[in-house]
């Protein structure tokens, strides 16, 4: 991945040439559609029970299905929350995502036993010893970090302090009260790898706006182009 290099207080970081986007809590086969063409780089399924944006796996195919072939596919993210062995046996064998995000109490030992490709949620909610926490997943694809508390499920829309994050941010997942108003700020301000929205391009629960989706992808874009003129 091409990269650019920032000077921070004398110490060089690499920072993406392209903060990747993923859209969250999608239920609609319209709204990926439109995240497709937007160039958004990951739609989330939510699996987790509790969830008002919570789908199931033929919802999941539906929306999969509904990708257009003729242009580049964003990646398929499956967000689980403390699942069991059938829902990921099936998950892995029918829908088949780019990737499993355990949003859960799940252990190092059970992520990295799967054997997929996946995404750690970290509950950044009095969280303490974050770099003892984050060793504990070694093989993880990126960390999703989240305003939630442990054991709570996410999507609160409130931001935590992203002073708290780990100095490198090549695994950085920024996600917690991300909207069009904001997201310019954070990329600025922390440069991760990604960022994660759901509440955000959101008119209800689960039902994506295009107006706000639209302005979401156009505020990251305008961050990048600063950050590469600085």
């Amino acid at each position: 991945m091409m990269v650019v290099m920032r000077q921070n207080d004398g110490v060089n970081t690499a920072i993406p040439s392209r903060t990747r986007i993923k859209f969250c809590g999608l239920t609609r086969v319209e709204d990926v559609q439109f995240a497709q063409a937007l160039g958004v780089d990951a739609v989330g399924c939510i699996f987790a029970p509790r969830s008002p944006r919570r789908i199931d796996l033929a919802q999941a195919l539906q929306l999969r299905a509904g990708l257009s072939p003729a242009q580049r596919r964003p990646q398929i993210v499956a967000l689980v929350v403390d699942a069991d062995a059938s829902l990921l046996s099936a998950l892995r064998n029918e829908l088949r995502p780019d990737l499993i995000q355990f949003h859960g109490s799940e252990s190092g030992e059970f992520c990295e036993g799967h054997g997929d490709a996946y995404l750690r949620a970290v509950p950044m909610r009095n969280m303490t010893h974050l770099d003892a926490w984050l060793a504990d997943y070694p093989n993880a694809s990126g960390f999703v970090f989240d305003s939630h508390a442990p054991g709570g499920s996410g999507g609160s829309g409130q931001i935590f302090d992203w002073n708290a994050l780990p100095e490198d941010r090549s695994k950085v997942w920024l996600a917690g009260g991300l909207t069009a108003d904001n997201v310019a700020h954070a990329v600025a301000t922390v440069r991760p790898f990604a960022v994660d929205v759901s509440s955000g391009i959101e008119s209800a629960p689960g039902i994506k706006c295009v107006e706000k989706m639209q302005a979401f992808v156009k505020e990251v874009r305008r961050a990048d182009v600063a950050a590469r003129s600085q």
